[in-house]
């Protein structure tokens, strides 16, 4: 069955980094899109970024050039990697696959941004 593992979230302060792993398994990771989403308190669930299986990646506005989303296909392995954090980053973020018209969600992992 497919799983989606979160892991890399914790506390930083205000202008650090963090990398978020998601490991997957179950499926042909390589032939399929993979995205990271997060959900703040109060607020709805938002898409982050993205990475189709070839081609390029999409981020939303909001953090256009402060994270970067890569894959390595060897390693069925998805990451988030955050840089210049802000306390709006602070959320719960989640690696999602969307396969065989099923939308499938990793158990998230807290991000908080603070000082």
């Amino acid at each position: 069955q497919v799983q989606l593992v979160e892991s890399g979230g914790g506390l930083v302060q205000p202008g650090g980094s963090l990398r978020l792993s998601c490991a997957a398994s179950g499926f042909t990771f390589m032939l399929y899109a993979m995205s990271w989403y997060r959900q703040a308190p109060g607020k709805e669930r938002e898409l982050v970024a993205s990475i189709p299986s070839a081609g390029k990646t999409n981020y939303a506005d909001s953090v256009k050039g402060r994270f970067t989303i890569s894959r390595d296909n060897a390693k069925n392995t998805v990451y988030l990697q955050m840089n210049s954090l802000k306390p709006d980053d602070t959320a719960v973020y989640y690696c999602y696959a969307f396969i065989g018209l099923t939308r499938y969600w990793g158990q998230g992992t807290q991000v908080t941004v603070s000082s």
